[in-house]
């Protein structure tokens, strides 16, 4: 099997989709900064303040897969561990749907 022409590619393409990504996130939670308060009160800016905690998330996460992948592409070490980012990223995934949860249903009681 041929090796590929330019190594290390993958994971620059797979970290600019992350970065596409948290900053997809982030805009929207600024756009529900603006949008849901008036509707959601201060459950708005909790909803929108999370999002804008999970894209920061997401960016520093994508950096850092960066990193450790490019890394190991030079080394050729084993895999690294990403259990941490792992976490931090399922936290706040779910602190997210929880809060988002809570809206849902508050305006459904409405």
């Amino acid at each position: 099997m041929r090796r590929p022409a330019d190594v290390g590619m993958q994971a620059e393409r797979t970290s600019l989709a992350w970065r596409r990504t948290a900053l997809s996130v982030t805009v929207g939670s600024l756009v529900g900064l603006r949008v849901l308060p008036p509707q959601l009160g201060a459950l708005g800016y909790a909803v929108s303040a999370l999002g804008l905690v999970w894209g920061l998330n997401l960016a520093l996460t994508a950096r850092r897969r960066y990193r450790d992948g490019a890394r190991l592409l030079r080394t050729r070490a084993g895999a690294t561990t990403a259990g941490t980012s792992l976490m931090r990223t399922a936290v706040t995934s779910g602190m997210f749907a929880v809060v988002a949860l809570t809206a849902v249903l508050v305006l459904a009681l409405r």
